[in-house]
């Protein structure tokens, strides 16, 4: 049966179907932008002022905090774009290569369960959103969201092109006039009275966060890159700028609502055309659960390689739907905690093994039953630890026994120490010295089915 042109520029249904490559830096730059104006941003700029488990920052710190955890937070979400750009696999197909076949399942399963995480709260705050400017029941702006949603992971790449050809232009605009609006009224309450700059690493880390939370699905959409090159900088620069933007939107708002998260909507709505500005953020928001609804069918098809993404995808997207009907906003910074500590030392095992891959020539294998590599494994497991017992978070049970293994053997943390980064350093530190003492492999090993991309 004849395939239709349109056909062929769409990622196929199951991954050993054919790679468009398809997207250049405006596509790419533009879905990553998107990304980093989030309505979540606007309320969970919240867990940079108020960091969990860390004194109040003051705004000037926030601000600071925000700024510098964004910069590294995005830098290694580029980072994380590379290897799709170059082999055309997705991420935790990538990640055959550096655990192995079986191993990779590990990452994968914990992927999925946090993308449904992060779709579920994307559908919470699109119906937080919408309620305030227009009315209506809760549930039904959940469910519409959620249709939405789904519908738009049936064809992924005519996504991204509509973002950088419509999306991005109208959410310029509203952002725009939201800043000029808010930053021109009175303050409402001094925010800088209430803090430090003594948990300044631990909001740095809350920010960080935000942005590595999308390490483990970049490549989901740099395999479609033209460029290795465009691939990082896309990301890099098009998520950082506005993530730091939406953020310092976000603590404009809670300044004049006394730092009351469940009310930053409201002066963003007292503005003339308000509802407007913000009914074209929450109709933009769909492009935040669309992206953890296919990259959670993605990483499925990691564990069942034969399964279809649509109707993975439908799947998903009925069940954080589901979930979104009973979960609140109030979840949202301890789940930021407990991610930021399994995919930042995640991202540096991945450096530090290709640092050593690199020098010895070695291809990579990302065929379904590559090798298992126990000790990469086990490197990723050094820096989750490292990370809790720098900042255990606010987690109830989860948090409370890393604070309590920290007691127990002494460790006081500085102030000045930052979990991601010391995580991903120690994680990518061990993996090297673990992948030099692995024995060579004396046959090239396979790489994926799609031709690599342009440097």
């Amino acid at each position: 049966m004849a395939v239709s042109a349109s056909e062929r520029d769409e990622v196929a249904p199951t991954l050993d179907g054919p790679v468009p490559r398809s997207l250049g830096f405006l596509d790419q730059g533009a879905f990553w932008a998107n990304l980093g104006v989030s309505l979540l941003g606007f309320a969970g700029v919240l867990a940079v002022l108020q960091p969990a488990g860390a004194p109040p920052l003051t705004v000037a710190a926030a601000v600071v905090a925000t700024v510098v955890g964004t910069a590294i937070g995005s830098a290694m979400v580029g980072l994380s774009a590379i290897p799709g750009a170059r082999t055309g696999a997705p991420a935790m197909v990538v990640l055959r290569d550096l655990f192995g076949g079986v191993l990779s399942w590990i990452p994968s399963v914990l992927n999925v369960v946090q993308l449904i995480g992060w779709g579920t709260f994307e559908l919470v705050v699109i119906a937080q959103a919408g309620t305030l400017a227009l009315g209506g029941p809760t549930w039904a702006w959940v469910v519409g969201a959620g249709v939405v949603t789904t519908l738009l992971t049936l064809r992924p790449l005519g996504m991204l092109r509509l973002l950088r050809r419509v999306v991005t232009i109208l959410v310029a605009i509203s952002v725009a006039y939201l800043a000029w609006w808010l930053f021109t009224r009175p303050t409402g309450a001094d925010l800088g009275d209430r803090g430090s700059w003594s948990g300044f690493w631990a909001g740095t880390d809350a920010a960080i966060a935000v942005a590595v939370s999308w390490i483990p699905v970049a490549s989901d959409y740099s395999r479609h890159s033209k460029r290795v090159s465009t691939a990082f900088t896309s990301a890099t620069i098009g998520y950082g700028v506005t993530q730091v933007l939406c953020f310092v939107v976000g603590l404009a708002a809670l300044s004049l609502v006394g730092g009351d998260g469940d009310a930053v909507f409201a002066p963003m709505l007292a503005a003339p055309l308000g509802v407007l500005a913000l009914l074209v953020l929450t109709v933009r928001e769909t492009d935040q659960s669309f992206a953890n609804v296919y990259s959670t069918a993605v990483s499925a098809q990691n564990l069942v390689p034969r399964a279809d993404r649509r109707v993975l995808s439908l799947a998903i997207g009925a069940l954080i739907t589901v979930l979104a009907l009973g979960v609140t906003i109030d979840d949202y910074a301890v789940f930021l905690a407990v991610i930021g500590s399994v995919f930042v030392p995640l991202l540096g095992v991945g450096v530090g093994e290709a640092l050593v891959a690199h020098r010895r020539g070695r291809a990579m294998d990302l065929s379904r039953w590559a090798p298992s590599r126990p000790l990469m494994v086990l490197a990723w497991v050094v820096g989750l630890v490292v990370y809790q017992l720098i900042n255990p978070g606010g987690a109830p049970v989860w948090s409370d026994a890393w604070s309590a293994l920290r007691e127990a053997i002494g460790f006081a943390p500085p102030s000045w120490l930052s979990a991601s980064l010391t995580s991903f350093l120690v994680a990518g530190l061990v993996a090297a010295a673990f992948a030099a003492l692995e024995p060579r492999r004396s046959a090239p090993r396979a790489s994926t089915a799609a031709g690599a991309a342009t440097p």
